[in-house]
């Protein structure tokens, strides 16, 4: 099946403190090896996904000068059109623009401060001309947020910190839920030398939730031992990574991971993917501290604030 461990949340959720230990003892070490896992049982139903892609595909294949209305660039709300985001750049991987379109929701609620609001809580747009995109990505984004949290503390229990060691610092997180649309070869063209759907990085926040469809121009994950290798496809389950954040608050006890998105394939030339993508970060004004031995490593970082250390990656990778 992969390199990537298959993870059954149903224990952590239902079961025995034993049972519970278990699951804990299952992440720490597949974050400590990999930064990736699959999860399976986490509650979310597959027709939420299922809505949210069909009601994006019909956005997606819109008229340019409709999806206009709705363009923003990196971190807005929106409409993100191609050649705005290449991702290649925040590991300082020179590439040419990411081969995709996304559409953007996330944390909205305002903190009263117009600088803060206007960057991480601006108010989400959706489109007029598919209602049913909201319909869907509203449930959609309160789920994940609702897992995500849920993933911190069963990550606080992986380290055997307080169960509210990272979500006492989530109560007005910034998130964002990027619905990524990998075209077909005939949207995107011939791709560049070293073109992607998305270059190759690191996730810049806690946990990331992908929902992802199979396909030759997917998602690979960077090993040391044998370099790039695809990621394992597994119907209903979610791929869960670690982002830079999380890794730095752990002293890098876990690693935050390269990852790609490969290009349309020549043999797979009408390929079409549609992967929904939630970014969790937590309060812009945290104070993230690496925890030091024996739990971290021991590496000598400062703290920094959650909302300086994201934005320097975010602008990174902003090309217009």
């Amino acid at each position: 099946m992969g390199i990537l461990p298959i993870i059954d949340l149903q224990p952590w959720f239902y079961g025995e403190a034993d049972d519970r230990a278990a699951v804990a003892a299952q992440v720490d070490a597949a974050l400590q090896d990999f930064g990736f896992l699959l999860v399976t049982g986490h509650g979310v139903p597959d027709s939420q996904a299922t809505d949210v892609r069909t009601a994006a595909r019909t956005f997606f294949t819109l008229p340019p000068e409709l999806k206009a209305r709705y363009a923003v660039t990196v971190q807005g709300r929106g409409w993100l059109p191609p050649g705005v985001e290449a991702n290649g750049y925040s590991e300082g991987t020179a590439t040419p623009p990411d081969l995709k379109e996304s559409y953007s929701v996330g944390a909205d609620r305002p903190t009263g401060d117009a600088e803060i609001d206007g960057y991480w809580f601006q108010p989400n747009v959706y489109p007029s001309e598919v209602p049913a995109l909201q319909d869907h990505l509203v449930p959609y984004l309160g789920a994940m947020r609702s897992l995500a949290d849920d993933l911190l503390r069963l990550c606080a229990a992986a380290l055997g910190v307080s169960d509210d060691f990272f979500t006492r610092h989530t109560g007005h997180a910034t998130h964002t839920l990027n619905v990524n649309w990998y075209p077909p070869a005939d949207v995107t063209g011939a791709p560049a030398d070293n073109q992607f759907r998305i270059g190759p990085h690191t996730d810049f926040g806690t946990v990331t939730i992908l929902d992802r469809e199979p396909g030759r121009g997917g998602l690979q994950v960077w090993t040391e031992d044998v370099g790039w290798v695809d990621a394992p496809y597994v119907p209903g389950a979610l791929t869960i990574n670690t982002g830079d954040l999380l890794a730095r608050w752990t002293g890098h006890r876990w690693k935050s991971n390269r990852h790609r998105v490969l290009p349309p394939q020549a043999e797979a030339p009408d390929e079409d993917l549609v992967s929904l993508v939630y970014f969790y970060e937590c309060d812009h004004d945290t104070v993230v501290a690496p925890l030091p031995p024996p739990i971290g490593r021991g590496h000598d970082h400062p703290p920094v604030l959650a909302r300086d250390f994201l934005r320097e990656r975010l602008d990174a990778i902003t090309m217009t």
